[in-house]
């Protein structure tokens, strides 16, 4: 058999070698807008990074892409050499090269941990950033915001809030409106219910006098004590009985934490008609005593 002439074989392999640079250049590497990819930092510019996803061209993070943390050292958030995951904003341009976000990828995340954390009615941590007239900004790991000020548990000197960390929990969560309302009080409230229990006996202050009870605050709670669970004998007057600021003892006889309500008694208390009226020093000296006696029945009435 004859050799081919060796200029046959160049030719040969001339053809194959501009046919594999074409394949390559059609080859579709599979990279979509909105998919999540793998890939390794390779080097920092200017204006942002580029990061080896595996494709034909190194891929591209701007710099208002990098993060959602204001660090300004990249390698806190983007550690050269360090595999971690993007998402493609752009899809491959005519060199081949790919758009990527750290920063749109970590919000992705943020608000769906937002939502698993509203979904099991946990709290979670927000550090207060500013101060306007409705109440305060906070930020959670990079997402921005708001405690309205009847939600917080200092609702005068807001200033004063300015770098704290506060715990909070979710009043209104909307991703696509980028939205996030959070409260304080009732982050407290929750936390507050979980050491409650019927039959026990709290301490509080009297905030707030109504023609039908009084409310009580204790421990960033506030219960109310009905005017018909003052006294087992009939009052006319709250006011002329008790004063705002007061410090009492009450027993709580009804619990429900759903609406955030928390039912106080003192007539359990007395030992005779009236005596919360005629005695109440004496009634709440021996307040521990007296609820010991009175949890049995309050907790068969449940």
């Amino acid at each position: 058999m004859k050799s081919e002439p060796a200029r046959s074989k160049a030719s040969k392999v001339s053809f194959s070698m501009d046919d594999f640079a074409k394949a390559l250049e059609q080859h579709d590497y599979g990279f979509k807008k909105g998919q999540v990819v793998r890939g390794k930092v390779y080097n920092y510019e200017t204006d942002g990074a580029y990061v080896d996803i595996g494709g034909k061209s190194l891929a591209y993070v701007p710099i208002n892409e990098v993060s959602v943390k204001s660090s300004g050292d990249w390698s806190d958030v983007l550690p050269l050499h360090e595999e971690l995951d993007f998402l493609i904003i752009g899809e491959q341009d005519a060199d081949g090269q790919v758009t990527l976000s750290r920063r749109q990828l970590e919000v992705k995340r943020l608000w769906d941990e937002l939502a698993e954390v509203q979904e099991e009615g946990k709290s979670f941590q927000v550090r207060v950033t500013g101060v306007n007239k409705g109440g305060v900004t906070v930020d959670m790991r990079g997402l921005r915001g708001f405690i309205p000020r009847s939600h917080l548990s200092e609702r005068e000197d807001l200033d004063s809030l300015i770098g704290q960390t506060l715990t909070a929990t979710i009043l209104e969560a909307d991703r696509e409106r980028n939205k996030l309302v959070v409260s304080q009080r009732q982050a407290t409230r929750s936390a507050g219910f979980s050491q409650l229990e019927l039959g026990q006996l709290v301490e509080g202050k009297i905030t707030s006098i109504k023609p039908f009870g009084l409310f009580v605050d204790f421990e960033g709670i506030t219960g109310l004590l009905h005017i018909k669970q003052v006294s087992q004998t009939f009052i006319e007057s709250l006011p002329a009985v008790f004063q705002i600021g007061q410090i009492i003892k009450a027993m709580i006889i009804d619990l429900d934490e759903g609406k955030g309500r928390v039912s106080l008694s003192t007539r359990v208390l007395e030992n005779y008609a009236g005596e919360m009226l005629e005695k109440m020093a004496d009634v709440m000296d021996s307040a521990e005593a007296r609820a010991e006696r009175a949890k049995p029945k309050i907790m068969q009435q449940q």
